[in-house]
C-alpha cells in the first residue's frame, strides 16, 4: 500500500458539536493509500466505527427527494427480478431510517434492515418495517439465516465503503446468501473521483474508495464473482456492483467494459493518484485565494449544507468562521451547533435573510445528485458559488456504449445544476451553483 496524499488532522466528520463541546471532538489522520497489487484506494487509519455510527448519528436518507426516488426505483428493479419468486427474503445492510426497506416491505415481501445507528433504525422500525440494531458482520448473519433463512438478496447502498473490516461483510454475505442469491452494493465510484477531483468524498467513513478492479479482486478473494456493475448518477457519480458466490452466476458484459474503461482512465496507474494529490492542494488554495479576496472586499460568505463531505474541505484548507461566516442547514439537530473540526456556526435557512449576503458558498458540494435535496428554504438575490466542483469534462461518466441510468428509468437524463452567467465571479475552471 503506497500512500498518496494525507488530508492531515480531521475530525469525524458526522458529529456536529454544541459550541460548549468545542474541544472535545476526536480527531485522526486522513491519509489514503493506492495498492498496486489489487488497486484498492483505501485510508491508512482507521476510526472507531462506534464513534462515526453512534445512537445519534445524524444522516436521513429519506430526507432527500432524490434520494427517494433512486430507491423507489431501485426497489421496484429488484422486486421484479431477485425477489420475484416464492416467499423471497431480503436483507439489507446500512438500512438507515428505511427509505428502501419500506418499499420492500409495502409490496409483502420479507425482509430485515441491519444498522448500528439506533435512532435512524427506530425511525424505521416506526413505519413497520423489520430491523436489527448492530453492526453486519459474520457473527450476525449467521444468526439471521438461523432465524429466518436464507436471503436471495442482501443489499446495502453507501455503507459497505464505510466498512474496513471487509472480509467479515463478504463472509456474512457468503453464510447469509440462497443459492443463487446476490449481494448488491453501491457506493461512490472512484473514477468520477479522480477525473474530477471529488476530493470531499475523502472522509472518515469512506474507508475504501471502489472502482470496477479492486472491487472484482476484493470479491474474487473472499469467494466471489463480481457479475455486473451499473453507473448510476447520485451522489455525484455510483457505482452498483453486483456480486454472487463464483460459478452461481454467469458474468455480464457490462463488467468487461468498465474494466477496460478504467484501463483507458489509468486508474491502475500510480501516477493518476500523485496527479489527483497535485489537484486538491490546487484547488485548496485557490479556494483560500477566493475566500481571502471576498474577505477582504468586505463581502459576506456564508455557506449552506452541513455536510459530512464539508469537514475534509473547511480542516485540509483551514477555513473557519473568519472566511465563512456561518452555514445554514435545514436539520434541526444540525442548528445552533458547529462544523466539525472547524467550528463554523450553523444556522437555520432564514438566517440568511437578515441581512441578506452577497454571496452564498455551497458548502453542500453536490450539484449533480446529491443526497440533500429539498429546497434551501432560502429566498432573496444572492449569488451562490459552488468553488469546490471543477467542470466535467464531457462524456467522462458512462463506459463506452452505455448511458448511466436508473433501473425503470432508461436514459434518463438528469439536468446538472452548473450555471454560467456567474462565471467571472470564480477562476474559470470551477462551475457555479444557484
Amino acid at each position: 500500500m503506497v500512500e498518496f496524499f494525507d488530508f492531515g488532522r480531521q475530525p469525524v466528520s458526522d458529529v456536529f458539536p454544541a459550541p460548549a463541546d468545542i474541544g472535545t471532538e476526536h480527531f485522526y489522520r486522513l491519509a489514503v493509500g493506492f495498492c498496486t497489487d489489487c488497486t484498492m484506494v483505501q485510508q491508512l487509519e482507521e476510526v472507531d466505527r462506534e464513534k462515526m455510527f453512534p445512537a445519534d448519528y445524524p444522516y436521513r436518507s429519506s430526507g432527500s427527494s432524490l434520494m427517494r426516488r433512486h430507491f423507489e426505483e431501485t426497489a421496484a428493479h429488484y422486486l421484479a427480478t431477485e425477489l420475484n419468486g416464492p416467499d423471497p427474503f431480503y436483507v439489507e445492510i446500512g438500512c438507515n431510517d428505511g427509505i428502501m426497506l419500506n418499499s420492500v416491505r409495502a409490496a409483502g415481501v420479507r425482509h430485515l434492515g441491519v444498522d448500528p445507528a439506533e435512532h435512524a433504525a427506530l425511525a424505521a422500525g416506526a413505519t413497520g418495517s423489520r430491523v436489527h440494531i448492530g453492526f453486519f458482520e459474520e457473527p450476525a448473519a449467521r444468526r439471521i439465516r438461523e432465524a429466518e433463512g436464507p436471503a436471495q438478496l442482501v443489499f446495502s447502498a453507501n455503507t459497505i465503503s464505510h466498512i474496513a473490516y471487509i472480509d467479515s461483510v463478504f463472509a456474512g454475505a457468503r453464510a447469509l446468501l440462497a443459492e443463487g442469491g446476490v449481494f448488491v452494493f453501491e457506493d461512490r465510484y472512484l473514477g468520477d473521483i479522480v477525473t474530477h477531483t471529488y476530493f470531499d468524498q475523502v472522509y472518515d467513513e469512506h474507508f475504501y474508495l471502489f472502482s470496477v478492479r479492486s472491487v472484482q479482486a476484493m470479491a474474487r478473494q473472499y469467494g466471489f464473482d463480481l457479475i455486473d456493475v451499473e453507473h448510476l448518477s447520485v451522489h455525484g457519480g455510483t457505482m452498483r456492483y453486483t456480486t454472487a458466490r463464483a460459478g452461481e452466476r454467469t458474468v455480464r458484459p457490462a463488467v468487461a467494459r468498465w474494466l477496460a474503461h478504467e484501463h483507458d482512465r489509468k486508474l491502475s496507474e500510480q501516477a493518476t493518484y500523485a496527479s489527483f494529490g497535485a489537484k486538491v492542494e490546487s484547488h485548496c488554495a485557490e479556494l483560500r485565494a477566493l475566500l481571502t479576496r471576498l474577505k477582504d472586499e468586505g463581502k459576506r460568505v456564508v455557506g449552506y449544507g452541513a455536510t459530512c463531505k464539508s469537514a475534509t474541505v473547511t480542516n485540509y484548507c483551514g477555513i473557519g468562521p473568519d472566511l465563512i461566516s456561518a452555514v445554514c442547514d435545514s436539520t434541526p439537530d444540525k442548528q445552533h451547533r458547529v462544523t466539525p473540526g472547524s467550528h463554523i456556526p450553523i444556522l437555520p435557512p432564514g438566517a440568511l435573510l437578515l441581512p441578506l449576503p452577497r454571496l452564498r458558498g455551497a458548502l453542500r458540494v453536490e450539484p449533480r445528485g446529491g443526497d440533500h435535496g429539498e429546497g434551501t428554504g432560502v429566498q432573496g438575490r444572492g449569488r451562490s458559488v459552488d468553488p469546490l466542483r471543477p467542470r466535467r469534462p464531457p462524456g467522462l461518466t458512462h463506459a463506452p456504449g452505455r448511458q448511466g441510468r436508473r433501473p425503470g428509468r432508461p436514459g434518463q437524463q438528469r439536468a446538472g445544476m452548473t450555471v454560467e452567467p456567474y462565471a467571472s465571479m470564480v477562476p474559470s475552471r470551477w462551475s457555479c451553483m444557484l
